[in-house]
């Protein structure tokens, strides 16, 4: 480990010199390769040079012990030996889940696809509960959001909601939300008062830039039409909403949220991107079983993941064993806890395959 973390010690030192180069300040596009490229190394680096610090004062404070010291002194420096050592297995932790091999969608944008799954119109609530779950999440981490599609209830619920989150590391924090939700609670159109489960199924995706995913336009059929529900003036009175049907897999997108028919065909052909790029992702991961066995990086979409209990307050992940008696805040976007528990969760899964 300690090989590695020289090499890459000097090679931030030499990008350091190169950003730094008169020739490369000249090349915009070069400078933003270098000091991408340095940004991501900065935080290993950084760690490494914590480390030897740590390990030089341990060194010299175990050095000290082998001298003449009074016994008060040289009580102080046990235990000064005592903190060093923890710290240094504690830097080595960090160490290594930095060294781990890097997801590379963790710090692209995301398109969240929210469905109401089984249980009626108590299923199309839930999905605009776990909606506004996420916008109030994506609110607090002062990111930007932007409908796609919505496909409305009656009552207040929702069919299907797609939107984009736009915001450093969206991925890395939302993609262990893919997957079915389950609550249970009484329906509030439900006079007994008895219990109702239902459920909404979540779909995270990265989004996907053209240079990583080509399209060929003669796979795609492209159908306009008119557009219903809200939307002002211009619904029923133009063909603005647009329905894409990718041939050779059979994904279909509609998209009518906009009052432009090109705007719209942009919105879908970002959803269709960003959904076969996640179907191509699967079927690689399908491939590489054994790199699937933590379920907490699985993002299995038919996998039950997780149950909101309304009666009991609770939030329940079933990947990780993880029970939070905080549902009214949780549901209201205050999911770090969780986010967190489930990125160590897979961090100490990747580490133990790593060992093994």
């Amino acid at each position: 480990m300690i090989n590695k973390l020289e090499v890459l010690n000097e090679k931030y030192i030499e990008l350091s010199e190169k950003i730094s180069d008169p020739e490369t300040l000249s090349d915009s596009q070069k400078l933003q390769k270098l000091m991408k490229e340095q940004s991501q190394l900065e935080p290993i680096v950084t760690k490494y040079n914590e480390y030897k610090d740590v390990v030089d004062q341990l060194e010299e404070s175990k050095t000290m012990l082998n001298e003449k010291l009074d016994d008060d002194f040289k009580e102080m420096v046990k235990e000064e030996v005592k903190e060093l050592s923890a710290k240094k297995e504690e830097l080595e932790q960090e160490i290594r889940i930095l060294l781990l091999p890097k997801d590379p969608n963790d710090d692209k944008d995301v398109i969240v696809e929210v469905r109401a799954g089984v249980g009626g119109d108590e299923a199309g609530l839930f999905a605009g509960d776990l909606l506004r779950m996420y916008l109030r999440y994506a609110e607090r981490q002062g990111w930007r959001t932007e409908f796609i599609s919505v496909n409305e209830q009656g009552i207040g619920g929702y069919k299907e909601v797609i939107f984009s989150i736009k915001g450093k590391g969206a991925y890395s924090k939302l993609k262990y939300e893919s997957g079915v939700h389950r609550v249970q609670r009484v329906p509030d159109t439900e006079s007994s008062g008895r219990i109702h489960t239902s459920s909404a199924t979540v779909a995270v995706l990265p989004e996907v830039d053209d240079i990583e995913i080509e399209i060929n336009p003669n796979d795609v059929r492209v159908d306009v039409f008119r557009s219903s529900g809200n939307g002002g003036q211009c619904v029923n009175t133009t063909d603005s909403a647009v329905r894409l049907t990718h041939i050779p897999t059979g994904i279909v997108i509609s998209c009518q949220d906009e009052k432009s028919q090109l705007k719209n065909k942009d919105k879908a052909f970002k959803v269709l991107k960003a959904r076969l790029y996640d179907k191509y992702q699967q079927e690689q991961n399908d491939e590489q079983a054994q790199s699937r066995k933590s379920q907490v990086g699985s993002g299995d979409r038919s996998e039950r993941i997780r149950t909101y209990n309304f009666p009991q307050g609770r939030v329940s992940d079933h990947r990780i064993g993880l029970t939070l008696y905080k549902l009214d805040s949780f549901i209201d976007g205050d999911i770090t806890e969780m986010l967190d528990a489930l990125l160590t969760s897979d961090q100490a899964e990747k580490l133990k395959n790593v060992s093994e």
